[in-house]
């Protein structure tokens, strides 16, 4: 028997180098995304906000999210991961620059816009690159330390806002999130392709693929899928701004029913369960925990008093509570199966969310709470992207992911808008705490349940297969690398 070969071995130097290149674009992503809820109070008084429509700025880049996300994913697929990258990165960029020019409410949600179709695309992008470029039974590890990343922006910018704002302004944190510009021109001269979209190219003898060919396939679905596109992104604007006030309920079933159309096109009649069933688990993620991501620092100053000083340290407890959390969400993942390892810490995180909010009087219990409940609760979403990925094939894996994930993502536009409306009635640490318990319970039944694999059989029984790791069922535990010795696992053995 061959000895044992420790894992980080198994990843070739190329590899790390992919990683640290698609990391430091996510934690410039989490950097210019978080920038918004550390300076929510800040803009709510320059510009005369109500706690809602402040935080209806939140929502804004989660408006354009479905559509940057299919459009650059669909871009990933055709062309590449790494031109996706590089447009991700550009986008998200200007747009955080652009917001230091805002003059009023509407000038800077239309930047946010910009903002959210650049995270969508950076998250389809970077995920599959770098998961089809890590070796197959160490893909939980690679999504975990991706996800990583976006903590540690987080952790950066609250570290910059101590001493950014008092001297200078909202503004300038804004201005320095076009930073990633640079990075964008770093990665692509460094990165070669991944290698799993070069080997489905190569295997269609060249031809590149079209994700999108189902939405447009003669003149009149064109024109219909067009104006469902418009209709979708003109019923979302007004639903999180004041031009829809009195019609929101008629307006997002409009949107959710032009979303649904797109689901069930690019599923297609055997996939369009399990595309709908995905998007609504991640819609349901995404509102367990964008309450806390959006509206803690808000919470934090507004509720318990705390200075900027005393919010950056409680917002460094969280961000490598989160970061440390996707760390090890990588190592349980691959350990105990992805959709396993995902319930038991969601699970976990419930005994954590109602002590965060009774503490008041201690910054050390309080960040000492958060770092234990986000590791669990914010960082277990580090292995997403590979529970995601896991259903599609490499031909439609970026256009694929970042629809049903950016569709889904509107649930971190809801989510700060009603906890800052049942702030209104109750004080905003009730709302979050609710919200946040409730919603992590029903992921726990849709991932722990298996619930969209299920769904999906029903129309696809091929659909078991996990495409990243071929021939293995989705979400088992395998033979770690130690274990094996390092060589490749032996025909039906679970890897993952």
């Amino acid at each position: 028997m061959s000895a044992a070969v420790p894992w980080y071995r198994e990843v070739s130097r190329s590899q790390w180098t992919s990683m640290a290149a698609a990391w430091i674009g996510y934690l410039l992503d989490g950097f210019d995304f978080v920038l918004i809820t550390l300076v929510l109070t800040e803009i709510a008084e320059e510009f005369d906000l109500s706690t809602t429509a402040a935080a209806s700025l939140v929502s804004a880049a989660f408006i354009t999210r479905w559509l940057g996300g299919a459009l650059l994913g669909a871009m990933g697929d055709r062309h590449g991961r790494k031109p996706a990258m590089i447009a991700s990165i550009l986008l998200y960029s200007l747009g955080t620059f652009a917001c230091g020019f805002a003059w009023n409410y509407f000038s800077l949600f239309t930047a946010r816009l910009l903002i959210g179709m650049g995270m969508a695309g950076e998250y389809s992008a970077s995920a599959t690159y770098v998961l089809e470029s890590w070796p197959a039974r160490l893909r939980n590890r690679a999504s975990g330390f991706l996800i990583s990343g976006y903590a540690g922006g987080t952790i950066l910018a609250s570290e910059l806002y101590t001493w950014v704002v008092p001297h200078w302004g909202w503004r300038w944190m804004f201005w320095i999130g076009v930073l990633p510009v640079f990075v964008a021109l770093w990665v692509r001269r460094a990165l070669p392709e991944a290698a799993d979209w070069r080997q489905e190219v190569a295997a269609g003898d060249g031809a590149r693929p079209n994700p999108f060919a189902p939405l447009f396939t003669g003149r009149w679905r064109a024109r219909l899928n067009t104006a469902l596109a418009v209709a979708a992104s003109a019923a979302l604007f007004c639903v999180f701004t004041p031009v829809g006030a009195g019609w929101r309920w008629p307006l997002s079933l409009l949107a959710a029913g032009c979303l649904v159309a797109f689901a069930a096109q690019l599923g297609g009649r055997r996939g369009w369960p399990l595309y709908t069933a995905l998007t609504v688990t991640v819609f349901c993620a995404f509102l367990y925990s964008w309450p806390i991501q959006a509206l803690l620092p808000t919470y934090l100053k507004s509720e318990l008093g705390y200075a900027p000083g005393e919010v950056a340290d409680v917002m460094f407890y969280a961000g490598f509570g989160t970061m440390a959390g996707c760390w090890l969400a990588g190592f349980a993942g691959d350990r105990l199966g992805t959709r396993r390892a995902y319930a038991c810490a969601l699970l976990a995180s419930l005994a954590f969310v109602f002590p965060v909010f009774a503490v008041r009087d201690s910054l050390v219990g309080l960040g000492v709470l958060l770092f234990l409940l986000l590791a669990l609760s914010q960082g277990i979403s580090g292995i997403l992207p590979k529970y995601l990925a896991g259903h599609f094939p490499a031909r439609t894996r970026a256009a694929s992911l970042g629809f049903v994930y950016n569709t889904g993502a509107l649930g971190g536009a809801v989510a700060p808008v009603l906890g800052a409306d049942l702030a209104g009635r109750m004080p905003l640490g009730r709302p979050l705490a609710v919200l946040t318990f409730g919603l992590t319970l029903m992921v726990v039944v849709l991932v722990g349940g298996d619930v969209p694999r299920r769904l999906g059989r029903l129309t696809d029984p091929s659909g078991a297969v996990d495409h990243l790791v071929p021939g293995r069922p989705l979400s088992v535990p395998g033979a770690s690398v130690e274990e094996t010795g390092g060589g490749p696992p032996a025909r039906g053995t679970p890897a993952a």
